[in-house]
């Protein structure tokens, strides 16, 4: 774990101190804010290295809920809430709002560093599911692609279909082929359906639509250039 960069945010520099020597001795890199303005500006500077961060709710400045919904626009980092409220509707409210946890005050720090250790267990081996293609990202478990970051709408066969060819890299596949293993051999209609599906496929990706090459007397094939 000691490749994970985690970053508390608590105005109450004994409390970030206590987390802080806990998460140090597991191997965990820490980074600090005292309040929300700051942790905005640290993890802005940080984005690619922060793993998971520790989010107290009531700070000056900005709280812990601003925090949340800023970060949550174009990230999908683990935010731990750190919290002295039990009431259910607070929690259910930071669900909503996209927290993966809830850690209540006073906690052990021996907890919370097992717990931090089980959410990025959990993130790893999501990503494991999730490979890129040239900024195309297939999410197997899933069944989601994004593009730069942004998922796009496919339908269950434009999903099929562009798992078949990125799965195939590099290889020229026929019609026929890709018939027989996207649409099943039960199915006779006429093999043009593929190239009205590869058309559609194409604009959903934009710019790396030029990724599926259509080959003369052949079929199709996804190469990244």
């Amino acid at each position: 774990m000691n490749d994970v960069t985690v970053l508390v945010v608590d105005d109450e520099s004994r409390m970030r101190k206590l987390i802080k020597d806990f998460l140090t001795q597991k191997g965990f890199d820490v980074l600090e804010a005292a309040d929300g303005e700051e942790a905005l500006q640290i993890y802005a500077e940080n984005e690619n290295k922060i793993g998971i961060i520790l989010l107290d709710v009531m700070m000056p400045k900005l709280d812990g809920w601003s925090v949340l919904r800023q970060i949550r626009q174009n990230s999908r980092v683990p935010i731990v809430m750190l919290t002295a409220r039990g009431e259910e509707q607070d929690e259910l409210f930071g669900f909503e709002l996209g927290v993966d946890e809830y850690i209540a005050k006073p906690f052990s720090p021996k907890v919370l560093v097992a717990r931090v250790e089980a959410i990025l267990k959990r993130v790893r081996a999501k990503d494991n599911d999730v490979k890129d293609y040239g900024g195309i990202e297939i999410d197997s478990d899933g069944r989601t692609v994004k593009i730069d970051g942004k998922q796009i709408d496919l339908s269950l066969r434009e999903y099929e279909l562009l798992k078949y060819l990125v799965d195939n890299a590099n290889i020229a596949l026929s019609r026929d082929k890709i018939l027989n293993n996207v649409w099943n051999y039960d199915y006779y209609g006429d093999s043009r359906t593929i190239d009205s599906h590869i058309k559609k496929i194409r604009h959903k990706l934009g710019k790396k639509g030029k990724y599926i090459q259509t080959m003369r007397g052949v079929g199709y094939k996804f190469e990244v250039k």
